[in-house]
């Protein structure tokens, strides 16, 4: 599949700031995707920028700033392939197991006994996450905790990933959090957010991507930015600014085209 993605995200301040250091994980994870073009641009210039692959494998970049601004304005614009294939890259440590609310662990323990096919057990959690908690959209904010998505029986696709991670590790299987893009959108013709799914450590085929919030395995229509133990490890921006009293306001712009490998996006 074909992806171009255009990311932009604006901060305005009511005032003069000056801006701290920023990191940035706006640029694909290697892996299932050969990138045939990628630029990112900001304003105003930084003083020094310094792209790095962080401990997860994520390719990141580092940005430092002199003089005041009102505005800071990121962009993004990427053009890659992808192919089928759940398994991720190697990259980075394995996060330990997370703490487990009693009923997450009894809601994993219903979809089958322990010492099964760890593969068999998730892909069964992702398809009974994806039939039983409905689907929303939630622009902004942390994701909620594993048991709380699972008692209100709804939540976006950053709790559910939250959630699934949860549920695996009541059976003793690692799981990390990966944001990125997906090719559809979650409303026919709606505006475009980020996406957010997991990775499991499966024995003999390394990490694999499920989405729940789908139902199905991850493939040829994700593209991943950045992997994490939880959420906060992926976020794209990550900084701040030194200023008086002044108000931000944050714009996002996210436009995503697809087509079939060799077809044009739409």
């Amino acid at each position: 599949m074909r992806f171009e993605v255009l990311h932009r995200t604006v901060y305005r301040y009511s005032g003069p700031v000056r801006l701290g250091p920023h990191l940035l994980r706006l640029t694909p994870r290697p892996g299932r995707v050969a990138e045939l073009s990628h630029a990112l641009t900001v304003t105003p210039q930084p003083v020094a920028r310094r792209d790095e692959t962080d401990a997860h494998g994520n390719r990141v970049t580092r940005l430092e700033f002199a003089g005041e601004t009102r505005a800071l304005i990121l962009e993004s614009r990427f053009t890659l392939r992808t192919w089928a294939g759940r398994e991720a890259p190697e990259g980075g440590p394995v996060p330990p197991l997370c703490a487990v609310a009693p009923e997450v662990a009894a809601f994993a323990a219903a979809l089958g006994p322990p010492g099964g096919e760890p593969d068999r057990f998730l892909t069964a959690l992702t398809e009974a996450l994806h039939a039983r908690i409905a689907r929303q959209v939630r622009p902004t904010g942390a994701a909620w905790p594993a048991e709380v998505t699972l008692a209100r029986g709804q939540g976006a696709c950053r709790d559910l990933a939250v959630l699934f991670i949860a549920a695996a590790a009541s059976r003793g299987i690692a799981a990390r959090f990966v944001s990125g893009y997906q090719a559809e959108s979650e409303r026919p013709g709606g505006p475009r957010h980020m996406h957010a799914w997991p990775e499991a450590l499966v024995p003999g085929l390394g990490w694999c991507g499920y989405d729940p919030t789908h139902g199905c395995a991850v493939g040829a229509g994700h593209v991943a930015l950045a992997v994490a133990p939880d959420q906060a490890g992926t976020m794209p921006v990550e900084g701040g600014f030194i200023a008086g009293p002044v108000t931000a306001a944050m714009e996002v712009d996210l436009r995503v085209a697809t087509a079939p490998d060799g077809a044009a996006p739409d």
